[in-house]
C-alpha cells in the first residue's frame, strides 16, 4: 500500500525536474503507480471513501439489548467480559473472531451513551509559585550495589514552572524521609516557592475523619519554610501531574544512562548517588532559561534547616534493648532501667542521655526487626555463658563468618565449654580489635590449629609488636656521595643517538 509519505517524496522529486522512472524508484514505488498519483495530484488518504453501512450482518443484533442493559447498570464492564458471558450463555453461538465486532459496538455506545469521561484542564503555572513532590519506587531499574539488589525509593521534587527537578534516595515513605528530601531540595534550589503540593501521603496528611488537614510535624515543617501546603484529592494522581509525569521521564532517562554506562552495578551507594546527581544536572541543563526566571522570584531560605527526626522517650529494658517504631535495638548495658531519648532520622538512630548523644546506629527498615551489638552486653555474657546457646538474638553475636566457624569448631570438639571459650574470644574482640581477632581466627582455621583463647591472644599480641609506619625511621641520604660520583673520571659519558 502506497503511503502519503511516499507520494509526497515522489512529488518533491518530480518538482526538482527528475524523470518519472527515477523519481518512482527513489520513492519506492513502481512507474505505473507513480504515473497514477502524478495525474491525480492527490495523496492516498484523500482518495479513501469512508462508508457508514455494514457489509455483513451484525451477529449481536439479537443480543444487544441485554448487553446494553448490562452496560447501563455497570458502565465499567469491558467488552471482553461481556463477550465471554455471551459465549457461556449461548454455547457455540459466538466464535472468538467476533470479539472485535462487539468491542467496536461497545466503543460506539460509550462515546454516544456512556458516562462522561474525565476532562483534563491544562494549567498555567507562574514562576516560583508551585512545587510538587512524591515518592516513587526505583526497583524496576535493576540497580545493584556490589552485585546485590538495591531496593529503594526516590523522593522526587519538581518545580512546575521550569520543570527543575531533584531527588533523594530513601527507603520508606516516612515523615523523616519526606522532611529530609524536601529540605534537601529546597537548599539545593537555594530558595522557597509559595506552595508545596503532595498527594495523600500518610506522613503529611491526616486521616479523613481528623479535623486538621495536615499532621502536626508536617505543618511545623511547612511553617519553618513559610510554605503553603496543598494536598490532592483522593485517587486523583493527575492533580499532582507534573511530578507524576517526571517520574516516568526520569526513569526512562536513568534507564538509558545505565545502558550507556554499560552496567547498573555500583561499588557503593555513594557512587550511585553521584550518578543520580549528574543525571539531574543534565536534565536541568535544558531548563536553564526558565529556571533563571523562576529562581529570581523564590523567597529566601530560613537561617537553618529543621531537624528531621522523630523523638521518642523510652526506658531501657533488662535485656539491654529498646523498642523504637516496632523494631528492637541494643544499647549499652549501663543504661538498663534508665529513660533515654531516641531520635529517629530517615536512615539513622541516635541515643541521647543527659543531653548527650552517646551512640549513633543505622536505622532498621520495616518492622519486627532487630539490631544487636555484642559490645553492649559482652561483659555480662562472659559472666553468664549458659545464657548464650538459647539467647533469642544469638545469631547477632557472630560479627563475621570466622567467628561463627570458630564457635562451630568449639561446639564440635568441646561442647561443654564451647560457649564460655567463644565468649572469651568475643570479649577480646570488644576490648582489643575485632579485625585483629578475626585475622587471628583466620590463621588458626587455615592452619587447622586448635582454636583457644590463649592462641588467639598470642597471635593478636604478636601482631601488636609490629611497628607502625609512624615508628619506622628512615636514615637521611647523604647527597654529597652522588656529587662525588658525578665528578669521578670513571663515569662513562652519555651518547646522544643520531
Amino acid at each position: 500500500m502506497v503511503t502519503d509519505r511516499e507520494v509526497r517524496r515522489l512529488m518533491e522529486l518530480l518538482g526538482k525536474g527528475m524523470s518519472l522512472v527515477t523519481a518512482a524508484a527513489k520513492a519506492d514505488m513502481d512507474e505505473k503507480t507513480a504515473r497514477k498519483y502524478r495525474s491525480l495530484g492527490k495523496l492516498p488518504h484523500e482518495l479513501r471513501v469512508d462508508h457508514f453501512w455494514r457489509t455483513r450482518e451484525d451477529p449481536f443484533d439479537d443480543f444487544w439489548a441485554g448487553v446494553e442493559e448490562n452496560l447501563g447498570i455497570n458502565p465499567g464492564l469491558e467488552a471482553k467480559t461481556l463477550f465471554e458471558d455471551l459465549q457461556r450463555r449461548y454455547p457455540g453461538r459466538f466464535g472468538d473472531g467476533q470479539l472485535r465486532t462487539l468491542q467496536r459496538r461497545v466503543k460506539i455506545w460509550r462515546a454516544l451513551q456512556g458516562p462522561p469521561r474525565e476532562v483534563f484542564f491544562p494549567q498555567v503555572h507562574k514562576p516560583g509559585e508551585l512545587c510538587e513532590s512524591d515518592f516513587t519506587s526505583m526497583n524496576s531499574l535493576g540497580v545493584t550495589i556490589q552485585r546485590q539488589p538495591f531496593e529503594h525509593l526516590l523522593y522526587h521534587f519538581v518545580l512546575t514552572y521550569s520543570n527543575w527537578e531533584t531527588g533523594t534516595i530513601c527507603f520508606s515513605e516516612s515523615f523523616e524521609s519526606l522532611s529530609e528530601g524536601l529540605q534537601n531540595a529546597l537548599w539545593e534550589l537555594g530558595g522557597v516557592p509559595e506552595l508545596h503540593r503532595t498527594d495523600q501521603l500518610s506522613a503529611a496528611v491526616q486521616k479523613p475523619d481528623h479535623p486538621e488537614e495536615f499532621t502536626q510535624r508536617y505543618r511545623a515543617l511547612l511553617d519553618h519554610y513559610g510554605l503553603l501546603g496543598h494536598k490532592t484529592q483522593p485517587e486523583s494522581p493527575n492533580e499532582n501531574g507534573d511530578v507524576e509525569q517526571r517520574h516516568h521521564r526520569l526513569k526512562r532517562a536513568l534507564a538509558q544512562s545505565l545502558m550507556l554506562r554499560g552496567s547498573g552495578d555500583f561499588p557503593g551507594r555513594q557512587e550511585y548517588a553521584v550518578f543520580l546527581r549528574k543525571l539531574f544536572a543534565q536534565l536541568n541543563a535544558g531548563r536553564a532559561d526558565r529556571f533563571k526566571e523562576e529562581s529570581r522570584v523564590l523567597r529566601r531560605l530560613p537561617a537553618r534547616r529543621l531537624d528531621s527526626c522523630k523523638r521518642l522517650r523510652v526506658r531501657v529494658g533488662p535485656s539491654s534493648t529498646i523498642r523504637a517504631n516496632h523494631n528492637v535495638y541494643s544499647v549499652d548495658s549501663r543504661l538498663i532501667g534508665e529513660k533515654i531519648e531516641v531520635r529517629l532520622y530517615a536512615e539513622r538512630l541516635e541515643v541521647w542521655y543527659a543531653q548527650q548523644c552517646i551512640e549513633t546506629m543505622p536505622r532498621l527498615r520495616g518492622e519486627g526487626k532487630h539490631r544487636i551489638q555484642y559490645r553492649h552486653m559482652i561483659d555480662w555474657l562472659v559472666r553468664k555463658p549458659g545464657a548464650f546457646d538459647n539467647y533469642r538474638y544469638r545469631e547477632e553475636l557472630f560479627p563475621t563468618h570466622r567467628f561463627r566457624m570458630a564457635y562451630d569448631w568449639l561446639r564440635g570438639r568441646h561442647p561443654s565449654r564451647a560457649a564460655k571459650e567463644y565468649l572469651e574470644i568475643l570479649h577480646l574482640a570488644a576490648r582489643e580489635n575485632e579485625a585483629a581477632v578475626d585475622d587471628a581466627l583466620r590463621v588458626l582455621i587455615d592452619k587447622e590449629l586448635p582454636i583457644r583463647i590463649e592462641a588467639v591472644e598470642r597471635i593478636v599480641g604478636s601482631e601488636g609488636q609490629i611497628p607502625s609506619p609512624a615508628q619506622i625511621v628512615i636514615a637521611e641520604v647523604d647527597l654529597a656521595a652522588y656529587d662525588a660520583l658525578l665528578s669521578s673520571k670513571e663515569v662513562l659519558p652519555c651518547y646522544q643517538a643520531n
